[in-house]
């Protein structure tokens, strides 16, 4: 098979290291890709935004199927274009995309369909907004309806706070995502990432992780794209994941069938585990980052037969299997990050870190003069497997401490809940 892969991040790396191992695999290339990537696939200057270019080459490499990595694209219809002119898509339609694009829609389709989350107000205007939010009080939540690469939520705990972000939202600090703004009750829990492979019909469960997304050591700082990772999350008990399908899943692909657009792709749930169970807090339509790469470290199976069943409508039939072992992921960023990170900072000594165990995603990497160079915020994803999370944790955190990247920096607490869990035993 050939295969295009679509992004440039650490999520893409991670999907683009697991499918190069596949024997169905001919030829691989990427756009724009990273230098990570670079080396397990051919990297191709594409537009992406451009779909009928992103087409023409695809009907000149005879490509096979193309794996959709970020949201943007997915959001702007690529996977429908792609579609019209006769392409395999691993990716949902745009209809089915609003579940990520729009946090206002997933929460009018929870209500419809008796989907489990917080309470909430839709609001497209400041003052209706503060008012809302005036009268309900704080802690709660403020989020921009649409993408804004992972920043545009605001855990507010006073009014002053909440007030803030709604201002912030309206006065175009997140573009046309903060247009409009959904207001959402607090919720009390564990939070929990939860993945399943869909193909419209079927949606087979495709493990758990748990992500940190405050920047700051003890969850402190404002919100990032994820600091870091691990896998599998120890709440989602069989018990748990039960109850999520049942409650929250499978009412969603009813749901989007119902109103016309079925769900095929990866959707992730991000969710809050309460004392009355597993509710919603969003769904992402693709991989999560850095999800992903604690994922694919994990992943026993074919990732290509996987995504290829999925596009085919096969998922009934399939089946995971994955390691026993843990997996965890410290996020390396810029200095700067998650506000205006420095770029252009060389590092070094990647290249005695991988093996038995660790793999080292780029992320947000460029060349420059043969040298590897800071060319984003988050930057590298230092990833290991081990028999419990907290060796898993210690295997990352060593493989850090050998990256010479002064001008780096990382939270040192990845999975702090679930060692702490290890060390007592529970």
């Amino acid at each position: 098979m050939n295969v295009l892969l679509l992004g440039s991040g650490g999520r893409e790396h991670a999907l683009a290291w697991k499918m190069s191992d596949s024997p169905l695999l001919t030829r691989l290339y990427a756009s724009p890709g990273n230098p990570g990537i670079g080396r397990v696939a051919e990297l191709v200057k594409v537009d992406v935004a451009d779909h009928s270019a992103v087409a023409a080459f695809c009907q000149e490499k005879k490509i096979d199927l193309v794996v959709v990595g970020p949201e943007g694209p997915l959001v702007a219809g690529i996977a429908d274009d792609l579609r019209a002119w006769g392409i395999r898509v691993f990716g949902p339609s745009k209809a089915a995309a609003r579940l990520e694009g729009s946090k206002g829609f997933t929460k009018d389709l929870c209500a419809r369909f008796n989907i489990p989350t917080a309470a909430y107000g839709r609001f497209s205007d400041l003052a209706s907004a503060k008012a809302y939010v005036e009268k309900v009080g704080a802690p709660i939540v403020i989020k921009a309806d649409g993408l804004a690469a992972g920043k545009g939520v605001t855990v507010a705990m006073t009014l002053p706070e909440a007030i803030a972000a709604l201002a912030a939202c309206f006065d175009g600090s997140f573009g046309a995502a903060g247009a409009e703004v959904v207001v959402e009750e607090y919720l009390t829990g564990e939070e929990a990432s939860f993945f399943c492979l869909c193909d419209g019909v079927t949606a087979l469960p495709f493990g758990t992780a748990q992500d940190h997304k405050r920047v700051g050591d003890g969850d402190t700082g404002p919100n990032t794209g994820g600091m870091g990772a691990y896998s599998p999350a120890p709440v989602m008990t069989p018990e748990m994941t039960e109850r999520t399908m049942r409650e929250i899943i499978e009412p969603t692909m009813r749901g989007m069938a119902n109103i016309g657009a079925p769900f095929a792709g990866i959707l992730f749930a991000g969710l809050m585990i309460t004392d009355q169970g597993p509710k919603l807090i969003e769904y992402n339509t693709r991989f999560g980052d850095p999800e992903c790469q604690v994922l694919m470290m994990r992943l026993k199976d074919d990732l290509l037969v996987l995504l290829n069943a999925a596009v085919d409508g096969q998922l009934a039939h399939m089946s995971i299997r994955w390691s026993d072992e843990a997996a965890l992921a410290v996020v390396m960023a810029a200095r700067g990050y998650p506000g205006t990170p420095e770029k252009g900072s060389v590092i070094r000594g990647l290249d005695k870190l991988e093996g038995e165990g660790v793999q080292v995603f780029h992320a947000g990497t460029a060349v420059n003069g043969g040298a590897l160079v800071a060319n984003g915020g988050r930057v590298l994803n230092v990833t290991a497997l081990g028999k419990t999370v907290g060796e898993a944790q210690a295997k990352a955190y060593a493989a850090v401490d050998r990256i010479d990247w002064p001008q780096g920096f990382c939270r040192r607490d990845i999975g702090w809940q679930a060692v702490a869990r290890e060390k007592a035993g529970t």
